[in-house]
């Protein structure tokens, strides 16, 4: 459904967006009163072990809704941007997308460019908003309804909605959390904008902060930081791209963990059989309850179960360099 049927729509509306983060704003205005004129979206991409083409998430859920998808790889020339300007859309609505908008895409639209992002702005402006919060122990964070122009996520603000981070929430989990929360927003900003109540606030630069993109390298476990640290680590790298440390000269992948205060005396990185016969790692301050693990070549299991099959033995020590 793309608008009211048999009604002219609120707005033409386009919609810039690749992964599953963007599918929820999408059926936003898709159920909405606006009519969706067209879809965005990054070019199909290889994937899974026969590497076939595969196309994104927004893709699927645009084709589902009979919306005209295009997908250019770029849109830095006038060709790229041609479908853009034949689908002539009041308002372009941008999440997730993972291309640069050329100021000539910025100012095609007579209402310009807005933007759903997974913060609450100036905090955690870039790539990485729902990682980055989760690493730096933030107690909430939330989805600003942004005004897009050419600096990094910097427009003004036209609508922000917080929710708190959950104690032991994984980034998978808060990024679906706020996908769902972004959507909602998105909604009302649009119900605001149609009705003329929609007002724009300058961002404070100076109270700005910034998520880069998260890097493989990152995701190794240092057992010399403290156990609440190399929590959240874990939690922020849950689902992609995984915590790890090297074991038996090879990886393990830590799915979850629990930081845990009282340790038994150990260098940093020795396993010792905790509660419930979990794993626990001496850190460089308190310990971490291993709760599930993935040894090389297995999949996911229960740290109990890794302990109790031999993958982990209490007295060896975690962190020798696995394999590049």
């Amino acid at each position: 459904m793309t608008g009211t049927e048999g009604s002219e729509p609120a707005l033409r509306v386009a919609f810039a967006g690749t992964p599953d983060f963007a599918v929820p704003s999408l059926r936003a205005l898709l159920e909405g009163p606006e009519g969706v004129v067209g879809v965005l979206t990054q070019p199909d991409r290889p994937a899974g072990r026969g590497r076939r083409l595969r196309p994104s998430p927004v893709k699927v859920a645009a084709e589902e809704a009979g919306v005209p998808v295009a997908q250019p790889a770029h849109l830095r020339g006038e060709a790229e941007r041609a479908v853009l300007r034949e689908w002539a859309p009041d308002l372009l609505v941008v999440t997730a997308y993972g291309l640069l908008l050329p100021p000539e895409v910025l100012h095609l639209p007579r209402l310009g460019c807005i933007n759903v992002h997974a913060s609450l702005l100036p905090a955690y402006r870039g790539a990485a908003p729902i990682q980055r919060a989760i690493l730096d122990g933030a107690a909430e964070t939330g989805v600003t309804i942004m005004q897009m122009e050419e600096g990094l996520d910097s427009g003004p603000m036209l609508l922000r909605r917080s929710r708190p981070i959950g104690p032991r929430e994984t980034a998978g989990e808060l990024h679906d959390a706020l996908a769902r929360l972004g959507s909602e927003a998105l909604a009302e900003a649009l119900e605001r904008l149609r009705a003329g109540t929609l007002e724009a606030m300058p961002q404070d630069p100076d109270r700005a902060t910034y998520a880069p993109k998260i890097t493989k390298e990152e995701a190794e476990l240092d057992w010399s930081r403290s156990a609440e640290e190399l929590d959240r680590r874990v939690r922020a790298f849950n689902p992609w791209p995984v915590a790890h440390t090297g074991h038996r000269g090879e990886r393990l992948r830590v799915w979850r963990s629990r930081p845990v205060a009282a340790v038994p005396d150990g260098t940093p990185g020795t396993v010792a059989a905790g509660a419930n016969n979990l794993p626990l790692v001496a850190c460089g301050e308190g310990g971490l309850l291993l709760e599930e693990v993935q040894p090389p070549g297995r999949k996911r299991m229960a740290g109990s179960a890794a302990l109790h099959g031999g993958h982990l033995c209490p007295g060896e020590r975690l962190g020798d360099p696995g394999p590049e």
